[in-house]
């Protein structure tokens, strides 16, 4: 996701916009950008491919004066990550940068052509500019050139347009994409989120959908998507939420991943009764008349959603299915009125989860957004939101709001189990009792990281890795097959151990590991009968498992990582964490750029 930044200050803003994208730079990026205005109105821009390293250099020898500005960071998307396609794309006197994606820039495109005009790189941003640049042409000022754009404009997008010669005017617009004001003494501020923005003010305003908002230094004027004036709250953000150091860890990755004890803790704390007895979930989340959950994620959020499936299936006896969002609405699946819908999103601004969200709006019998940002898009528009209180997440790899998802969907799958008579009060008690005490026992799994690392060697020198779960281990099996590939750009893919025969045992040879996730559970036998047609073909596996699947898997495993023992419902959530270790220490083996690949 592209980052957006734009400011109307009081000071040289270059180093200030840089600064800012610098802490957007956990949304991942291959190219980045700003466009000032000096003090006499003259826009000029400067843009470089790769690291925001190479755009501080450029901008040292080649420097930006003026107190006005925006900036970018481009995830490729139309176009290659050159210079000519990175943001902020300018036609005549409009500057113009761009999150999301502009659906109808084909039709525009060949609209402007035919009227002459000349293209300069591949995306679909270019055509915002242009476009903007024509009606100014037409007579009409900079703030009603940008309306009328924008009313052309099908897809979703954050846009930020700043004017030659109006050195206080910024005009900003979301539709599908997030984008937040800051408000400040005398200065004003946009950016994709709050962190962005947090150097410069804690007093932030969320621009709604469809909300257009012409900024300039003394203020705000934000109207909605039917042009009529919206009076949007202004916010005081917490100081901890804005906080992006690594606090002496190597990555942000790393920091996320020893995190995540203090993380699960303060999401139980959120959600469980003072004595941590009795759940304290609100009373919206009420399971009379539900008889199925709905749960949609993307990514590693719907590897959280299929893991509540078994939850909500096997603890509370309620039918749960899964999809994932960019697929749900295509398939135009039927919801019935006792359907409780679940969205599951770190930021709460994931397109693809968004858009599915709208269309289960009105057909569900209710919607429940599970996010860690109480501002977003999803979390407004669900009927209830609940937190998750990872804090902010910085690496692109997500691991500390995975886990605290887990913790939280495995506490509605309780309340289920409650509402429907599944659990009695002892079993329920037994069952919170295990969940308090797992905080410690996932700082007892961080102490295996020395063992991973070593793993990890080995790891990094392959080219395809497999990972093998059976039942709660299956999904977590996806999640580190994913995570690996992700960092490390090893080829990794996941598999139910039941499916290893149905085909993927074909690609078992000594150059292939197997990471094999298997408590000594119910199924444990089962999963050694895998282990053992892995061997047999010279397959090395690293077993991942308590101490009494250790001893009962025997000498002929590769390597065994041993975590802790905890209640088998409990054990997605600590065997995360060797999960995301084993990554983390192979992209690091292999030299890849960890936070931000």
């Amino acid at each position: 996701m592209c980052g957006i930044v734009g400011i109307l200050g009081n000071h040289e803003v270059a180093p200030i916009l840089v600064e800012a994208l610098r802490r957007l730079e956990y949304r991942g990026y291959d190219s980045a950008g700003i466009a000032t205005l000096n003090e006499d109105g003259h826009l000029d821009r400067r843009r470089a491919v790769g690291k925001l390293v190479n755009l501080s250099d450029l901008l040292v020898r080649e420097p930006l004066r003026g107190s006005a500005g925006i900036g970018h960071t481009r995830w490729a998307t139309h176009g290659a990550p050159t210079e000519a396609n990175a943001h902020p794309h300018r036609a005549g006197p409009v500057a113009v940068v761009h999150n999301g994606i502009i659906e109808n820039y084909r039709a525009l495109r060949a609209e402007l052509a035919a009227d002459g005009a000349e293209f300069a790189t591949e995306t679909d941003t270019e055509t915002v500019a242009l476009l903007t640049e024509r009606h100014m042409a037409q007579g009409m000022g900079p703030v009603e050139a940008a309306d009328a754009t924008l009313r052309r404009l099908e897809g979703a997008f954050a846009l930020l347009f700043l004017f030659e010669g109006a050195p206080d005017l910024m005009v900003a617009a979301r539709r599908g994409s997030p984008l937040a004001i800051g408000w400040g003494e005398g200065e004003m501020f946009v950016g994709s989120d709050a962190i962005a923005l947090a150097p410069m003010t804690d007093r932030i305003t969320y621009l709604e959908e469809g909300d257009r908002a012409v900024v300039t230094r003394k203020g705000a004027r934000i109207v909605d998507a039917e042009g009529r004036r919206a009076n949007r709250p202004v916010r005081t953000i917490r100081a901890e939420a804005a906080r992006i150091d690594k606090a002496g860890h190597k990555h942000f990755m790393s920091k996320e991943i020893a995190e995540q004890p203090r993380a699960i803790a303060a999401a139980l704390d959120a959600w469980l009764s003072a004595d941590g007895a009795s759940l304290s979930l609100p009373d919206e989340l009420d399971f009379a008349g539900v008889e199925r959950v709905l749960l949609i994620g993307c990514g590693t959020a719907f590897y959280a959603c299929l893991t509540a499936k078994y939850w909500f299936e096997q603890i509370a006896g309620l039918p749960a299915e899964v999809d994932i969002a960019s697929e749900y609405r295509y398939r135009e699946p039927p919801l019935g009125a006792g359907t409780l819908a679940v969205f599951v999103s770190q930021s709460g601004e994931t397109a693809d989860t968004l858009a599915a969200l709208r269309h289960v709006a009105g057909r569900a019998a209710r919607i429940v957004s599970v996010t860690n940002v109480a501002e977003s898009s999803i979390a407004r528009e669900a009927d209830l939101d609940l937190q998750i209180h990872a804090g902010p997440e910085i690496g692109v790899a997500s691991t500390k709001a995975f886990t605290c998802q887990l913790t939280v969907l495995l506490l509605m799958a309780l309340r289920a189990a409650e509402a429907r008579g599944a659990l009695d009060r002892d079993a329920l008690s037994d069952r919170l009792s295990a969940l308090r005490a797992l905080p410690a026992q996932i700082t007892g799994a961080l102490d295996i990281e020395a063992a991973l690392q070593e793993a990890a060697l080995r790891l990094a020198e392959a080219r395809d890795v497999l990972f093998l779960g059976r039942g709660l281990m299956y999904p977590l099996a996806l999640e580190g097959a994913l995570k690996l590939k992700e960092i490390s750009y090893i080829h990794a893919e996941a598999y139910a151990s039941g499916e290893l025969k149905h085909g993927p045992i074909a690609l078992i040879d000594k150059t292939v590991p197997v990471v094999v996730m298997a408590p000594r559970d119910g199924i444990f036998d089962k999963t050694v009968s895998n282990m053992q047609e892995v061997m047999a073909r010279g397959g090395q596996v690293l077993l991942i498992t308590d101490a009494a699947g250790a001893e009962a898997a025997g000498d002929e495993v590769w390597r065994r990582i041993v975590v802790p023992t905890v209640h088998p419902m409990l054990t997605p959530i600590l065997y995360a964490i060797p999960a995301q270790l084993l990554a983390y220490h192979t992209a690091v083996a292999k030299g890849t750029d960890v936070d931000q690949p």
